[in-house]
């Protein structure tokens, strides 16, 4: 208890839970179409490819909006960026309900609820941003939990669809961003951490090798979670056969594993590292991957598989932004939004493989394959690159380093400091 108390203590608590509010209800509405997947899949008779390629496209769109987001909060601050977010989301949704209804709106709609997906970068570094850097982790992790909006969409949006029809559920989505708007305009504060810097200055991070590794294995701990999560609601209902909101309820108990683990995953890289924690993750992602391919005959055991695989790549979102603010203390949301934005259109691979596996091969399987193979490739990237991390700007483990000074520093190209093997 005392612990969590001087974690509130330490930074400005308000802001926090605006940034929580702010990423959980965008989440819920990026994550809208797949959560709907299986009316509007009976709407237009789409084949399982085209489900695929209908779910993806929010995520395809939200990751490519992710890094101007993250660049324009570094000029009119974090808290505006996220304001004029959520005012071009609710114009988004009402173009849903008036104008959508058929299958290429639906892919429009697609791309606009894309603006939703852009927050990740900007509420992270909004909500860590008051906080040390002991406890960076931990208010990422809390900050971060907003993928907990997954829940709300598959928990509500399917028997809202039932009642009113899928179209009106874009409607009733638009009032419900006027709680995290009015939350982050009265509570939240900028943070104190923002930083002038010129454009070549934030893109500086899209040239970096450390840049590329934390982008890839992001496309295994988020885009899995994303991917999975906007397609789980169509395999349930096509596999097993169960109610459209049966196949919601059964991808909540997922989705909400891997909202919850993540401030816990947080919470352990800020002891033992996230490098450690990330190790343990991608193994067991691959390990449950390939055993939910393999039982697509047993709901039970296809639901408890997925509810321990969502409880990894949960823990390992958090772990890796716990490493996010010790490689780019001065650059953090610049950095969580290209690295967000890389991992989202991985994300996107997801269902278009899953869709695409049941088109040719009449199975599942081989996109579970895929992911999993793609999991044990970063665990092998990973433990090479730590090496040199732990080198340089990390303790053993991927652990924060003191806050004591550092034995030598020279500036780099864009006059950050590099560490020497020598900083303790």
């Amino acid at each position: 208890m005392a612990g969590y108390k001087s974690f509130l203590k330490s930074g400005h608590w308000p802001t926090l839970l605006a940034a929580f509010l702010y990423f959980d209800f965008c989440f819920a509405i990026w994550v809208l179409n797949g959560a709907m997947g299986p009316f509007i899949g009976e709407s237009f008779q789409l084949t399982a490819a085209q489900k695929g390629f209908m779910v993806s496209v929010p995520i395809l769109a939200g990751a490519l909006m992710r890094f101007p987001l993250g660049v324009l909060s570094q000029y009119i601050g974090r808290k505006n960026a996220a304001m004029v977010e959520m005012t071009l989301i609710v114009l988004a949704l009402a173009y849903g309900y008036f104008f959508v209804d058929s299958y290429d709106g639906v892919l429009a709609m697609g791309v606009l609820l894309g603006i939703a997906g852009a927050s990740f970068g900007v509420a992270l570094s909004l909500g860590s941003g008051w906080f040390p850097p002991r406890y960076k982790g931990l208010a990422m992790g809390l900050a971060g939990a907003g993928n907990s909006g997954t829940v709300l969409a598959v928990l509500f949006a399917p028997p809202l669809a039932t009642r009113y029809g899928w179209q009106a559920v874009y409607g009733l989505a638009a009032f419900t961003m006027l709680l995290p708007m009015a939350v982050m305009w009265w509570a939240a504060k900028e943070p104190p951490d923002r930083e002038h810097q010129t454009f070549r200055e934030h893109v500086s991070c899209l040239f970096e090798k450390d840049g590329w590794a934390f982008s890839l294995i992001y496309v295994v701990t988020f885009g899995g979670f994303i991917g999975l999560s906007s397609f789980l609601p169509t395999y349930f209902y096509d596999q097993f056969g169960v109610t459209k909101i049966e196949a919601g309820q059964l991808t909540m108990l997922a989705t909400l594993m891997g909202s919850a683990v993540r401030v816990v995953g947080g919470y352990i890289s800020d002891r033992i590292g996230g490098v450690n924690t990330l190790t343990g993750v991608l193994l067991l992602v691959a390990v449950t991957l390939l055993l939910c391919g393999l039982s697509g005959t047993s709901l039970a055991v296809t639901t408890l598989l997925f509810m321990l695989c969502f409880a990894a790549l949960g823990a390992g979102n958090g772990a890796l932004f716990q490493l996010v603010p010790l490689r780019w203390p001065l650059a953090t949301a610049v950095a969580g939004s290209m690295i967000g934005e890389v991992g989202a259109l991985g994300g996107g691979l997801v269902p278009n493989a899953m869709g695409l596996s049941k088109h040719y091969g009449d199975t599942y399987l081989w996109g579970f394959v895929i992911f999993a193979v793609l999991a044990l490739v970063m665990l092998l990237m990973l433990r090479v690159v730590q090496i040199r991390w732990t080198r340089t700007w990390a303790e053993k483990g991927g652990r924060a380093r003191p806050a004591a000074a550092p034995a030598a520093t020279s500036p780099d190209d864009y006059g950050r400091p590099v560490y020497t093997t020598q900083q303790k």
